[in-house]
């Protein structure tokens, strides 16, 4: 099977999980944006270089483009994807889909998403060496409206969740043979970890602007972070 086949076969298998309070509502963008999901994963090489993953969707990232940290004009100008976006079974009032239309801005998308641009230059270089990932594709909100992240699941929904979670990056790293392995804060170093036991992993700081650390020069600290670990710098880029 292509990373493709897998993805989808994975989309279907995470619908068939259910969640109790405080889970109000569940996205699944693999779904709903599948068009602009599949566009992405068609620019991914394998074998890769870099294999950067994140825990799971934003509400105004990925759950809008369908595209990991998928803040709407990165993945739009610079990435160059841009498809239909549907609607999830059941649209939370506060946390509406609108696509690539979403007037909203994601952080942690918008300082991602540069700091390639700012390496890489074009997309044809980051896609020839690199990918991102998250290890959740689902996104999950309480009746309030405010994101729940899967470590926040109760314990039972959420190993059910991680069960099928790990065993598709499993597949994915098998297939695209990463070279280096790093985790999108600490939640994600700690999946990749239990998936590739044995394997070296790096950890870079989220750039969420929850965390004061990353408000504070993000993309200097990682560009450290990546050169100190070997990461980067990347040849043949």
């Amino acid at each position: 099977m292509t990373h493709i086949e897998i993805t989808r076969a994975f989309a279907e298998e995470v619908n068939t999980l259910s969640f109790s309070p405080p889970v109000a509502a569940v996205y699944n963008p693999l779904q709903y944006a599948w068009e602009p999901h599949k566009l992405y994963l068609g620019r991914t090489k394998h074998p890769v270089q870099v294999l950067f993953m994140g825990m799971n969707p934003g509400p105004w990232g990925m759950a809008q483009t369908g595209v990991p940290f998928g803040e709407v004009s990165r993945v739009r100008d610079w990435l160059g994807i841009q498809a239909p976006v549907g609607k999830p079974p059941r649209e939370h009032p506060k946390r509406p889909i609108t696509g690539f239309d979403c007037a909203r801005s994601e952080v942690s998308g918008r300082r991602l998403w540069d700091f390639f641009r700012e390496t890489f230059q074009t997309a044809d270089r980051f896609f020839a060496a690199c990918t991102v990932h998250n290890y959740c594709p689902l996104v999950f909100m309480s009746e309030t409206g405010a994101n729940l992240t899967p470590d926040k699941l109760p314990s039972a929904e959420r190993k059910a969740l991680e069960d099928l979670c790990t065993r598709h990056l499993v597949r994915m790293i098998e297939l695209l043979s990463p070279r280096h392995l790093v985790g999108i804060g600490a939640y994600a170093e700690s999946k990749l970890r239990v998936a590739c036991p044995g394997r070296e992993v790096v950890r870079i700081l989220h750039p969420s602007p929850a965390s004061p650390a990353a408000n504070r020069d993000w993309a200097g600290t990682v560009l450290k972070q990546l050169q100190d670990s070997g990461v980067f710098p990347i040849a043949d880029t």
